[in-house]
């Protein structure tokens, strides 16, 4: 199948092309030519106004809910929810029913997913069950194609415990991702501590309960010298410990929302369940923070954090009412929004994402795999429910004005444009 890709402004600063606008040709799922002009009159044309085109973009942190809770989201509806956001690769969080913690479930989410649109890369837990008690069988998951190593949305409490784990990984050259969360510390917490929790009624997580965790995961990193990748940033406090330990040289990666940028605990006046996550929304102090860490550099990458809920389990009272959103479909419309320039949102999506977790680079060259994602930078549109490719709508960005429409991408010999 040839692809001709027309005038489309190249974002890669790996290619000598980056920020030309160029013709690219695709022929048998690889990069043939790029050039001013190129005539393929037997190819399937892409030909859209102000597009843009960069290598595909990279998840680091979502819940596919396959196998075990199907009814919530499919391996096909999230590769599908992916592939509307632009996203080619998926890190999916070992969350499901079984667990992720042996060979036999890293092998069943990579041969089912061998015919979807999307790459998608099991991470292994790091104990059996995700109960932090015993290391899970990691060596075999590593074997076995298992991208990196978390308990996902379960932090990894026992500090011996991650010891070991970041001590295995070393040898394997392998990243631990831990979700920054020490849940003894108002474990009954809704929201945010603070002035609008008080106003709201609800009880309150305060912002050391994440904070104590990532100076320890610190720590840890730098006593056994190993790789550690804390997602879910929220606080500015957190920002400030891992801005801290990447100028010591420290092997410590991070990673933040789209909604812990966009968001504050005031959005929270309506109690809209959509908004409760973990970990919760911050001040709007914090997410300036985050803002401002996302510019800098401190912030490595963008995850989605995906977390699809049927309408019953958000349909229902504050208190209980699940935890997380869905994200995929978004995420690039709100970093748009946010006035990241489309370099940066290009590094934080694609380059950063693959260095860290070890993904083919990806690069707009001939001999390149054809793997790109295709958008159009500054268009703004009101986000839908039509926009949702997942089995579970709980996004609080339904109805809102976003910057930025990603168009389809280019993937596995494929392409797949959005409406």
């Amino acid at each position: 199948m040839d692809i001709l890709i027309r005038k489309a402004l190249i974002q890669d600063p790996s290619s000598p092309h980056n920020n030309s606008v160029k013709d690219i040709l695709i022929r048998d799922g690889l990069i043939h030519s790029v050039e001013g002009s190129i005539d393929a009159p037997q190819a399937t044309i892409v030909d859209m106004k102000d597009l843009a085109v960069s290598p595909g973009w990279v998840d680091v942190f979502a819940h596919f809910c396959d196998p075990g809770h199907e009814h919530k989201e499919s391996l096909e509806t999230g590769a599908a929810a992916a592939a509307a956001g632009g996203y080619t690769h998926v890190l999916l969080v070992p969350n499901t029913t079984p667990t992720v913690h042996s060979k036999s479930q890293v092998e069943y989410i990579i041969e089912k997913s061998r015919n979807l649109p999307v790459h998608l890369h099991p991470i292994g837990a790091v104990s059996r069950n995700t109960e932090g008690k015993e290391l899970a069988e990691m060596y075999d998951m590593r074997a076995y194609e298992a991208v990196a190593f978390s308990d996902g949305l379960h932090p990894v409490r026992s500090a011996g415990l991650l010891i070991k784990a970041l001590q295995y990984v070393r040898a394997i050259d392998g990243v631990v991702i831990q979700l920054a969360d020490d849940p003894s510390i108002a474990p009954g917490g809704l929201m945010n501590e603070g002035i609008m929790s008080t106003r709201l009624g609800l009880p309150g997580k305060p912002a050391i309960a994440e904070e104590i965790m990532v100076s320890r995961d610190i720590r840890l990193a730098e006593y056994t010298d190993s790789r550690i990748h804390i997602t879910g940033i929220s606080s500015s406090g957190s920002i400030e410990h891992i801005r801290k330990a990447k100028q010591a040289g420290l092997r410590v990666t991070c990673s933040v929302t789209p909604y812990h940028l966009f968001f504050s605990d005031e959005d929270l006046l309506g109690y809209d369940t959509n908004l409760k996550v973990n970990p919760p929304l911050r001040t709007r102090a914090d997410a300036e923070a985050l803002r401002f860490a996302v510019m800098d550099g401190t912030v490595d990458c963008i995850a989605s954090h995906h977390q699809p809920h049927e309408w019953d389990s958000k349909a229902c009272e504050f208190e209980h009412a699940q935890y997380g959103m869905t994200g995929l479909e978004s995420c690039y419309g709100v970093l748009g929004h946010l006035g990241i320039p489309t370099a940066r949102i290009v590094e934080l999506l694609s380059a950063k994402p693959r260095e860290i977790f070890g993904l083919a680079s990806g690069g707009i060259r001939p001999g390149d795999t054809a793997d790109l994602t295709l958008f159009i930078p500054g268009q703004e549109f009101e986000f839908n429910r039509s926009h949702v490719r997942s089995k579970s709508v709980n996004s609080p960005f339904i109805g809102r004005m976003l910057t930025g429409r990603v168009t389809g991408i280019v993937n596995k010999e494929g392409l797949y444009l959005n409406p």
